[in-house]
């Protein structure tokens, strides 16, 4: 089957009963079959271990698995690369520019933009955001609109974040007695490895020094800026009788990076995994997005076809050739296949490459236009540019202090 914007728009009206699609991928990584691939690392040093079942019917048993790349972090790969395709899709963005917070350590953005925010259009940073030096962005008109939005009202979503749509989100930084509107995910994907050889394996080593200094030496410094560090015995003797600095630290020398150290036992990081097979399924639900609701029906159909469309053009340039997730997991896919979710059976569909589904995504976005959506020609050409609010300046300022 060829995928089309027809074929779209009649699986996303109200009376469809079409499920959806599934895109699934064998992947590989570089190092070939079984070679290791790092998963993400949760807090205390841990990976997210689960056990599913595997194979098709009389054949199927259960089986270790390790989520290489769980559901939220997939979606923040696909709003990534919908950023990256920002200018040719013509899609709205909204920057929330921090220049005026003054110079900030190089690894910061000097720019948010709406593809970043963590919780999308319900994010703490849009909220404390200003529209202009006298309006808060939550009192202008686009900002009313925007934290009023919910499955029922959703036309400032598609106007300023279809992403939120197809993503999901939860008004829930707002106050007990504002909107509490959530909408959960349509799209859902993740990469899991099955069959783990081994899924506590520490990788040991040694952290080298060429002048091998004592890592016994005890030294004084400012944890905010370790360039400013004294050995403890000369820290004592300069000091006199005056006080002490609140910030210093009296630690070993091999704390500021100095000398030889070992790294073994829990002190060690998770090693990567040698998995017998890697896999990503990703899914859209045309009932969830049914959840979605405008005026009329066709309006209705017309946006959650665009959602679809929207999600296969973030897919294919996220993951539709090599890719890397991080340090030591780097993936490519080996097979590939699409099926149509339909009422009575499933077909095979013609996976889309980019080209076809950008073509696809206009042709979604023509519909859309044709029953006076505010999409496509209606979006801005420029960002929607933002500036922090004087107390969040205050934050970041007090957590990045910037000496005189």
């Amino acid at each position: 089957m060829t995928l089309d914007a027809n074929r779209l728009l009649a699986a996303c009206g109200d009376d469809s009963f079409e499920a959806g699609i599934a895109i699934k991928a064998e992947l590989e990584p570089l190092g070939g079959s079984g070679a290791p691939v790092k998963p993400s690392v949760y807090a205390g040093g841990v990976y997210q271990l689960d056990r599913r079942w595997r194979g098709n019917g009389g054949e199927r048993r259960p089986v270790d698995a390790v989520v290489i790349d769980n559901v939220p972090s997939q979606a923040n790969r696909l709003e990534a690369a919908l950023r990256g395709v920002r200018e040719q899709l013509r899609l709205p963005e909204i920057i929330l520019d921090l220049a005026q917070a003054g110079p900030l350590p190089p690894h910061l953005p000097e720019r948010l933009s709406s593809f970043q925010f963590p919780h999308r259009q319900a994010d703490a940073y849009l909220r404390d955001a200003m529209m202009s030096p006298d309006q808060d962005f939550v009192k202008s008109e686009v900002g009313v609109a925007l934290f009023a939005a919910s499955a029922d009202a959703p036309l400032a979503l598609l106007e300023w974040f279809p992403q939120a749509l197809l993503f999901g989100f939860w008004q829930s930084h707002l106050g007990k007695k504002r909107s509490q509107a959530k909408l959960a995910r349509s799209w859902v994907s993740e990469i899991v490895g099955y069959d783990p050889a081994a899924s506590e394996t520490r990788q040991l080593g040694l952290k080298g020094d060429p002048l091998n200094l004592s890592i016994d030496e005890s030294v004084v410094y400012d944890e905010n800026d370790v360039a400013e560090w004294h050995l403890s015995a000369e820290a004592r003797q300069a000091s006199g009788s005056k006080p002490k600095d609140k910030r210093a630290k009296k630690e070993k020398l091999s704390k500021i990076g100095h000398g030889q150290v070992p790294v073994s036992g829990t002190d060690a990081a998770l090693a990567g995994i040698s998995f017998a097979e890697v896999e990503q399924q990703a899914t859209v639900s045309f009932a969830a997005l049914r959840r979605l609701h405008l005026d009329t029906a066709e309006q209705s159909a017309a946006m959650r076809a665009l959602l679809v469309a929207l999600g296969l053009v973030a897919h294919v340039h996220a993951f539709g050739r090599s890719f890397s997730l991080r340090s030591g997991c780097e993936l490519r896919a080996q097979s590939t296949s699409w099926t149509w979710l339909g009422e009575d059976s499933d077909e095979a569909l013609e996976p889309l490459g980019r080209e076809a589904a950008t073509e696809l995504f206009q042709q979604c976005v023509a519909e859309a236009e044709r029953v006076s959506l505010p999409v496509g020609r209606s979006w801005p050409d420029e960002p929607l540019v933002v500036q922090p609010k004087e107390d969040l300046i205050k934050a970041i300022k007090s957590t990045y202090p910037v000496e005189s």
